[in-house]
Formats: structure tokens, sequence, C-alpha cells
């Protein structure tokens, strides 16, 4: 009997009925919630606007010291100059040559970016040949926006265009470009680029890449047509001697399209073509 007694004083005691809360236990002896810190959605400290170092020293030499502090950790401007492609590309009929490159200068958010690319026929002289000069801004870490000028040196008669235009880095790091031109005659033009690094190894990479043009007017002065007017796949693999010099082989294959195809027919040219294609990538 005295046991029976104990036992039932035992279970009701607050222990008990702490230790059981969470089983159907009136809600107040449930464990209480954790406490609120009263600062936890408070404001950092105010940025100090004085400077111990000032109390010591010139506070305007100290002025530069801190200037010249924040250029060196992050806002200095540098630049680069892309030798993109150098290359000789071997085909039926006649060999050619061909170049892209690029220079930039500037900081992360703001760049001043020249741009030059063309082609042409071994013997013959150029058949392509433009420069581009544009404004680059940082939309994101991954996106440029650019607006500049671009002056065809050839075909003739040679344009000047208004360009706007973005390229970053999409998903899967792949490489895009598209570039909106406006000429000084009116007409509008479009161009769009992707590309991918394939690494291989550490020094060989593959990289497919493909290019269109398209147009929103016939130029039968510069025997383009309306609508998508040329486009080009290539394929190149470029072994990197070191990251700043890398010779590369290749192939590619282009095809006019639509009215420039057509115009490309009654001038007695061709509108599709491969090469084979040998160059040096490098950059400084």
């Amino acid at each position: 009997m005295r046991m029976l007694l104990t036992l039932l004083l035992g279970m009701t005691s607050p222990a008990f009925a702490q230790d059981h809360g969470g089983h159907g236990g009136h809600p107040d002896h449930q464990e209480s919630a954790a406490p609120v810190d009263p600062n936890a959605n408070a404001s950092g400290p105010a940025v100090p606007s004085d400077h111990a170092a000032d109390a010591i020293h010139d506070p305007a030499e100290m002025e530069k010291a801190r200037q010249a502090l924040l250029l060196e950790t992050g806002g200095m401007s540098y630049g680069m100059l892309l030798i993109d492609r150098a290359e000789v590309q071997m085909r039926d009929g006649a060999d050619g040559y061909r170049w892209a490159a690029e220079a930039w200068f500037g900081g992360d958010i703001n760049r001043l970016k020249l741009k030059t690319e063309g082609e042409g026929i071994m013997g013959e002289g150029l058949e392509q040949a433009e420069v581009q000069a544009l404004y680059s801004r940082a939309l994101d870490p991954w996106w440029n926006l650019q607006a500049g000028v671009r002056h065809d040196i050839r075909p003739d008669p040679s344009r000047t265009y208004a360009v706007l235009g973005i390229e970053g880095v999409a998903p899967y790091w792949f490489h895009v470009e598209g570039m909106a031109f406006l000429s000084n005659k009116g007409d509008i033009h479009l161009r769009a680029e992707a590309s991918i690094d394939q690494r291989l190894t550490q020094r060989l990479i593959l990289q497919p890449a493909v290019e269109a043009n398209f147009a929103l007017q016939d130029v039968g002065v510069l025997q383009t047509g309306s609508g998508l007017s040329d486009f080009e796949l290539g394929m190149r693999l470029r072994y990197e001697i070191k990251p700043e010099f890398a010779p590369y082989v290749g192939v590619e294959w282009h095809r006019k399209a639509g009215d420039t195809a057509r115009f490309a027919r009654l001038a007695g040219e061709d509108v599709s073509g491969i090469s084979a294609v040998a160059g040096v990538r490098f950059w400084f």
C-alpha cells in the first residue's frame, strides 16, 4: 500500500508532467520557446567618419594613402589584347586567311573595347574587314551591355553602323554574343555567336562555335538579302603551350542562305564551302 501511494504521488509531480508535456500534455506544460535576442534586427554601427591616423599624420597625406589603397585593392584600370583567331584557311579553289581580335581597357564595371575581324583570299586581298569601338558596361558578373560604332572597310561600298549588343557567359559556360547594327544608310543587321571551350586535358581544348547573320531588308549593293543571310559552323582544337599562347587546327563550314544565296549565284559565286584551318591564339 505504501509503495502504491508513492507511485501515484510521483506521477502527479511537476517533473513527471514536464517530461510528458510533448505527448499530449497541457500546452502550459510544454517546453518554452528559445529566448528572443532584442538586438537581432538592429542595424549595425555607423561607419566611422574620422580616422585615428589623422591625429598623428597630415590628414591630406593620409587621404591620399587611403585612396591609393582602394585603387590597389579593386579599383584599378587594366587591359588585355586577345588575338582569338589568326589563321590560314585551306579550301578548294583559293586558300584564304582570317583574323579576329579584341582589346579592352578599364575596370570591372566600365571598359572601352576595340574589336576587329576580317578575311581574304591569298593573292586577291580583303573580302571583309571591320573595326568596332565599344563602351562596355557590366550588368552583373556574367553579362555586359555594349554600345558604340562599327565601320566596315570591306566590302565596297563601306558602311558605318551604330552598335548595341550584349555578351556574356550563359549556363554551362557557353560564351554568347548578340549584336544589332544600324547603318548610316538605314539598314539593320543582326549577328549572333556562341562558343564553348571543352577542356579535354589540362592543355588540349576543343572549341565548337556557331555564328549567324541576319538582315531586316534586302541590301542589293552589298549582295545581302533579308532574313538569315549566312551562317557558319566551326570546330577548333587548340593546344595551350601556355595559357597565353595556343596553336590550333580545325575545320569550318559556311553557307549563304535565302536571298543572299540567290545574289551569290547570280554573281557566279559559291554559296557554301568547307575549309581546313590552322592558326594560333594568343593574348597578353
